[in-house]
């Protein structure tokens, strides 16, 4: 054990990758101990990436890459301003609120601040907000991605720790919700105490229109439940409500209610049991595609193909971590290491809600250094069972385990958040990390309020029936 965690350990020093760490250590630890074959180093890192689930994760990253080249980022901002942008340190809650609606497509934090916060803070800064400012809340804001639903995260975790990842992708809305509202009373905070005013002039037509847009999109549910009342299947109600709801847009040119739509319609088909999660991350491309190539005509065969190759990138990336990390943790498992670890940590304490924080310190602790998709590779194996043994949901614990890996997105040394906005910003590391340092004490609120009040996770998928 000490071998395995010791190697790994030592690569990171030198500055080897988290996935070659873990690749590399467990090679050296299976031709040192002879606890296995050679082999079964190539045949669990191919098993490790051989389920369906994670055929989200290429999806899902082209969803978010499409979203962005197709111009919807740009009508989500347009539409935060009328909603928002008139209360005190406006542009601030323009950017919490477009992340909230950027969340909805991508499933991922770096891609909300590498897209909508490059449009975030260039308007920030041309209306006198300082660049730390902008971002940091810029960086808090992102942290929404992979709590609102869909998230790659919740993803990787769903199949790790085999629980329903339709049931994390409903446990996150709330919590995404309280998390919103925390943000925002930071910004209010900051521009009382600044002497802030609004951005925008406030107007009634405005508000108006952003409002509507809200109530077109929450109506969209209703109404299809009121067409299945009055004797329509299912599937030919949805039908008359999307070509509705396409008539109304195309007429009126709204700014955000097809982005707006996302989310229900994942969600919605999952609950309907029209598409797994899997399936949703496929309806998420083909609905990024619609908008780019036909509503909105934003989109050309060449900018599609960049999109596609940037998402090749990536999920190349994210899976060479995940199979690095299946071999690792399966090391960790057959060598007892993961039975110790876990009975040092029974050792300590056997309250659920002791464990709880002590959980909450190790992960922040391992997402300080860590990629977030390795690190809920190896963390689960490693922690479930005491969950399970505990009496905690394992949503309950997912959601936990994300937020923390988030939080630790925005920090040094490995923090991915922490230097797309840097370079987006044109700032030092150092003086980026300052500017997020504030944000933390909202996102550390949060994270208790969801760690040790369960209902807020686990109210809507018990309401869905999908928990427990």
């Amino acid at each position: 054990m000490l071998l395995l965690l010791g190697g790994f350990l030592l690569l990171m020093l030198v500055g080897l990758p988290v996935a070659l760490s873990m690749a590399v250590s467990s090679l050296v630890y299976i031709l040192v101990t002879g606890i296995t074959p050679d082999v079964t180093l190539a045949q669990r890192m191919i098993a490790g990436v051989e389920s369906f689930p994670l055929l989200a994760v290429p999806f899902f990253i082209l969803a978010g890459n499409l979203m962005n080249i197709a111009g919807v980022t740009g009508r989500i901002y347009k539409f935060a301003v009328a909603l928002v942008g008139w209360m005190r340190g406006g542009l601030g809650h323009v950017n919490i609120v477009g992340s909230v609606i950027f969340s909805g497509m991508s499933g991922t934090a770096i891609a909300d601040a590498a897209g909508l916060g490059t449009i975030e803070i260039k308007a920030m800064k041309d209306h006198g907000y300082s660049t730390e400012f902008a971002v940091g809340v810029t960086a808090a804001s992102a942290t929404l991605g992979p709590i609102i639903p869909p998230s790659l995260p919740f993803v990787i975790y769903g199949m790790m720790a085999n629980v329903s990842i339709g049931a994390l992708f409903l446990g996150g809305l709330i919590p995404g919700v309280f998390m919103t509202l925390a943000m925002m009373a930071t910004v209010a905070y900051f521009a009382h105490k600044n002497g802030w005013g609004s951005d925008t002039p406030f107007s009634w037509p405005q508000l108006g229109s952003a409002a509507i847009e809200i109530l077109i999109v929450l109506a969209f549910p209703l109404v299809i439940w009121l067409l299945v009342v009055a004797g329509l299947s299912v599937n030919m109600a949805v039908g008359i409500g999307l070509v509705a709801l396409l008539a109304l847009d195309w007429y009126f040119d709204f700014s955000a209610v097809m982005a707006l739509m996302a989310p229900v319609i994942l969600i919605g088909g999952m609950t309907l049991g029209w598409f797994t999660p899997t399936e949703a991350a496929v309806a998420a491309v083909i609905w990024s595609l619609f908008l780019g190539l036909v509503r909105y005509r934003s989109m050309t065969l060449q900018t599609v193909a960049k999109a596609t190759f940037d998402t090749i990138e990536t999920t190349a990336s994210v899976l060479f971590i995940v199979t690095a990390a299946s071999i690792f943790a399966w090391l960790l498992t057959v060598s007892q290491a993961a039975q110790t670890l876990t009975d040092a940590m029974l050792g300590i304490t056997q309250n659920k809600w002791v464990f709880l924080l002590l959980a909450n310190i190790l992960i922040l602790f391992v997402g300080c250094f860590i990629d977030t998709i390795a690190a809920i590779t190896i963390l689960v194996p490693i922690l479930l069972p005491i969950v399970l043994k505990l009496g905690i949901d394992p949503i309950h614990f997912g959601l936990i385990m994300t937020l923390n890996l988030m939080i630790g997105l925005l920090h040094p040394p490995l923090g991915m958040v922490l230097f797309v906005l840097a370079r987006v910003a044109k700032l030092s590391v150092e003086r980026t990390t300052m500017a997020i340092l504030p944000w933390l004490v909202p996102l550390l609120l949060a994270l208790v309020a969801i760690t040790y009040i369960p209902e807020l996770t686990l109210w809507l998928p018990k309401y869905m029936g999908l928990s427990k």
